[in-house]
């Protein structure tokens, strides 16, 4: 038994913007045939004791503490700008 049609693997793929064949329709409707029926069979497992987890790893966050720095000095700054004014870096009107 199918769990899912060839008409909702168009329509998938219809709202996906995905141009698909004919043969591409069949191919992709059995694959996903076969995720579906793997899926159903985890569903079989009994996890009672299990403990959920976000992930498989235990990980600790490994980014660095944010801290403000000094920046660069204005004039440095201004000394790489095409065109600056007033202490501003100037840039081309994007509203008319």
């Amino acid at each position: 038994m199918s769990r899912i049609s060839i008409d909702q693997v168009k329509h998938v793929a219809h709202l996906a913007r995905l141009a698909m064949t004919e043969e591409e329709t069949v191919s992709y409707t059995e694959q996903l045939d076969k995720m579906i029926s793997f899926a159903e069979l985890l569903n079989e497992l009994d996890t009672d004791h299990v403990e959920p987890t976000s992930h498989v790893l235990d990980m600790k966050n490994v980014l660095r503490e944010d801290k403000a720095n000094k920046g660069l000095p204005q004039a440095e700054v201004l000394k790489n700008a095409p065109e600056h004014q007033d202490g501003y870096i100037k840039v081309p009107s994007i509203i008319e």
